[in-house]
């Protein structure tokens, strides 16, 4: 588009006329501009996407070559790492809540059986 309009069809001449000022943009002479201009020049006068070199080099790889930090490296199993809400032992807050209450409630029958007991004078076993 120019000025709001349409460019209309693209032409070799447009296409020619762009690829020459890329040349000169990127400080060579107007009349040697190179193959990586014309393909520049045709994307932007076409709209096609741009290309970026690296993407397309890693897309040519084959996925299980793709990344490897540290070639010949086999790594490690990363250590597992609790939840900001998980004990040592890995059990949740409402987990440890529940085995919390469970204690306080056998702990509360000890002392309650332990009143019946004194209460009925019997000896304890």
């Amino acid at each position: 588009m120019e000025n709001a309009a349409g460019i209309g069809t693209v032409t070799s001449e447009m296409i020619e006329a762009r690829a020459r000022e890329l040349a000169a943009i990127n400080g060579r002479p107007s009349s040697e501009p190179s193959e990586a201009d014309y393909q520049q020049a045709k994307r932007e006068l076409t709209g096609e996407a741009e290309t970026d070199p690296q993407k397309e080099s890693s897309e040519s790889i084959p996925e299980s070559e793709g990344w490897d930090p540290v070639p010949g490296s086999t790594g490690r199993q990363a250590a597992d790492s609790l939840g900001e809400d998980e004990d040592a032992e890995g059990r949740s807050e409402s987990a440890q809540m529940f085995e919390e209450g469970v204690t306080e409630a056998e702990h509360d029958q000890m002392r309650q059986a332990s009143r019946s007991d004194e209460e009925s004078g019997e000896p304890e076993p």
